[in-house]
């Protein structure tokens, strides 16, 4: 009776082997979205061979929110963004929120992220700060694109501005607004969000505070669109000059995503913004052929690209 199940774990030991090989290859010849290769290698073909072992049955380690890579190069978003600031917000800062959340919950049951944003406030400071930074950056990543790859506002949120803020040009200026040091003093977070009336509405958050969380300050609703004002997040480009870091975000923002976000929001739904999301982008963004022919590679597990290929 065991041998049948010894030769299929054999082969699932192979299978597993064979796409961690095939993954880790790919990534050092530059087939995906480059960045430091051995970061971005631990990161795809550990989640392939987290994914694979749970299909031939080996035993898990107790779930744990990680660190999502990057679905673009660290320099993907120059000039806007530059290259030293992406890596150590995404590699230390966001690193930090996700080490400190697992260990408030260590031992205990981990919901999807998500969930946890609705009681962070009231659970305290470690759901708060860093289960709330862990969140909004999963968020932030993932709502930014190459300049030229975002797209722009489908016609339905198009209208939504509009009809909320007059135009689209007075939408950034009161988005600007709010997030200048002015009005959000010190670090925190300016956002559209989608109100229970399914309205649009523009508020901002101190600290690592969203507005999907019950008591947060300004208006509650379900974010669309969130931009990072603290300081770490643009001070090694633009020093004190914040309004510029902003002005200067609009070129990256991915309206594709801020679209399929505002078509669930209408739902009722929040974006999950999770570490699979951004594995997903991360596989199907995959880097152009710098020359004619230069093979090109691509493989996806049910990945959907974000930005073409």
């Amino acid at each position: 009776m065991a041998g049948p199940t010894v030769h299929r774990r054999a082969r699932g030991a192979l299978a597993l082997l064979a796409a961690v090989v095939v993954a880790s290859r790919c990534l050092d010849l530059g087939f995906i979205v480059p960045g430091k290769a051995s970061s971005r290698r631990d990161l795809v073909t550990g989640g392939i061979a987290g994914a694979l072992m749970a299909a031939v049955g080996a035993p898990q380690q107790a779930n744990a929110y990680e660190l999502p890579p990057l679905p673009y190069a660290y320099d993907a978003l120059e000039p806007s963004i530059d290259k030293a600031t992406m890596e150590f917000h995404h590699d230390k800062h966001h690193l930090t929120y996700v080490t400190n959340i697992n260990k408030a919950l260590e031992g205990k049951d981990q919901p999807p992220l998500v969930e946890l944003q609705k009681t962070a406030i009231k659970t305290g400071p470690a759901f708060r700060n860093s289960g709330g930074g862990a969140y909004n950056h999963n968020f932030f990543w993932l709502e930014m694109a190459p300049k030229g790859k975002g797209g722009s506002p489908s016609a339905k949120l198009a209208k939504a501005i509009d009809e909320a803020f007059g135009s689209m040009d007075d939408f950034k200026a009161k988005f600007a607004a709010a997030g200048a040091p002015g009005a959000r003093f010190g670090s925190g977070w300016v956002w559209l969000v989608v109100g229970k009336d399914n309205k649009l509405a523009i508020t901002s958050t101190p600290n690592q505070d969203n507005p999907l969380m019950e008591g947060v300050e300004g208006t509650p609703g379900i974010p669309i669109l969130g931009c990072d004002v603290w300081e770490h997040a643009y001070y090694l480009k633009y020093q004190f000059r914040r309004p510029d870091y902003i002005k200067a975000w609009w070129d990256v923002v991915n309206w594709n995503q801020v679209s399929a976000w505002y078509e669930d929001a209408l739902g009722g739904k929040a974006p999950t913004a999770d570490s699979s999301s951004a594995a997903a982008a991360l596989v199907g963004s995959r880097a152009q052929p710098e020359a004619k022919g230069k093979p090109a590679f691509g493989f996806k597990f049910n990945f959907e690209a974000q930005f073409g290929s």
